[in-house]
């Protein structure tokens, strides 16, 4: 037979261990609050195996059994909060203390009233399988965690430990192994644990995987989001620039961009201060999204510069979404008080041709000669760029528009 305190000790270690690890997440990524329970779980089981190494000492047994149990299940449940939190569930604290009171009462019970150990482990087993359980149909549902790799790994593991845990109390009420005392598990019931501990262990590296996977998705979005205004940054904007011309190319069917570039900002700086400027871009940004479709990409391309994409759109429509957005800017400067800033804008307006092909530097160079046309014409308007009209696009150097596309992406 193993001694259950040098079982435990062991499990200590390892939750400690774990909890260190845990705290460093939550640390480092304040934003990832399902990490801070991941943390408290470890350190909560630590602290419960801890206590549970007083079996066999002269340290009364209900300190061991029921508080080291109830911490345990205690551990589980908020393991299970933080999955809740990790997916932007309700806590679910109600469900968790009545499980984990449910439970202690059994131990406390079968301590008592009738010393029962194969029982106690029924009671344990069961309030661990159900608040485990939990887990599973957010962590294998499609909608929320079956696409990720961690989150299917801890879900396969959240029910290798309730298969585990009913082989355990069957083992138990039927004394398969032999008998066991409180301070002394038989064999079969030592490796059980063993097993348990370790499905734990690994149960918590798949939320570990799930955590690292959310956070390397953010990172990615940061890079290609612009830190002012929210919106695409020139990165995002190649990309999908790239991606539609693909797509045009492939089905033939047309996509618009808009070349757009403030009026009388670099005076709006000099004047009023960079401040000033922050919040005009910040202003315009909101203004033309309130304008766009579902679908469509706006993109701060420059300091003053903005682009957006419209798939499948003609000339035609991305001249009168081009309208809308410069319509909007003029209302609004119109009910500007006295002394306050306003916005306005020139756009050039171009469309995908099969000349173009998957170049998006063509696409980019026609709608920047629009907007050098809408520019001379006066500013504060558009204009169009028809690639079939040569003399409205300068040749380009293929070799050199490559390149570019290359260091942009």
């Amino acid at each position: 037979m193993l001694n259950v305190g040098t079982l435990f000790t062991v499990f200590t270690v390892n939750f400690l261990a774990l909890g260190v690890v845990w705290a460093y997440v939550a640390t480092s990524y304040p934003n990832l609050h399902a990490a801070r329970y991941w943390t408290a779980a470890a350190l909560t089981a630590a602290f419960g195996t801890a206590v549970s190494v007083l079996r066999g000492t002269d340290v009364d047994p209900l300190i061991p059994i029921v508080l080291g149990g109830g911490l345990l299940l205690f551990a589980t449940s908020l393991a299970t909060i933080g999955m809740n939190q990790f997916y932007g569930r309700p806590a679910g604290w109600r469900p968790q203390v009545a499980i984990v009171g449910a439970s202690m009462a059994g131990l406390l019970l079968f301590t008592l009233w009738h010393d029962n150990m194969a029982v106690r482990v029924l009671i344990y087993s069961g309030g661990q399988s159900i608040t485990v359980a939990m887990t599973v149909p957010l962590l294998l549902s499609r909608k929320d965690g079956g696409g990720n790799a961690g989150a299917r790994l801890a879900g396969w593991l959240a029910i290798a430990l309730v298969v585990v845990h009913a082989v355990r109390s069957a083992a138990a009420l039927t004394q398969i192994g032999g008998g066991m005392t409180f301070a002394n598990f038989n064999n079969v019931q030592a490796m059980m644990v063993l097993v348990l501990v370790f499905l734990a262990m690994s149960w918590n590296f798949g939320f570990l995987l799930m955590a690292i996977d959310r956070l390397r998705g953010e990172v990615a979005e940061l890079a290609l989001v612009d830190d002012l205004t929210g919106v695409a940054n020139r990165r995002h904007l190649v990309q999908r620039l790239t991606e539609e011309c693909a797509l045009a190319r492939r089905t033939q069917k047309p996509f618009a961009l808009l070349a757009i570039d403030l009026d009388g900002f670099k005076e709006i700086n000099d004047g009023h201060g960079h401040a000033a400027g922050d919040d005009c871009l910040r202003h315009f940004t909101l203004m033309t999204q309130s304008k766009l479709r579902p679908g469509d990409l706006l993109a701060r391309s420059g300091g003053d510069e903005f682009s957006i994409i419209l798939p499948a759109t003609t000339l035609h429509e991305a001249a009168n979404i081009a309208r809308r957005i410069l319509e909007t800017c003029r209302l609004d400067a119109a009910a500007c008080a006295p002394g306050e800033i306003s916005v306005a804008a020139s756009i050039g307006v171009a469309q995908w041709q099969p000349q173009v092909g998957q170049y998006p530097e063509r696409l980019i160079a026609a709608a920047d000669q629009a907007l050098y046309a809408a520019k001379n014409d006066g500013k504060n308007r558009f204009a169009l760029c028809d690639l079939e009209a040569p003399s409205m696009v300068p040749a380009l150097n293929m070799d050199e528009a490559i390149d570019r596309a290359r260091k942009l992406a």
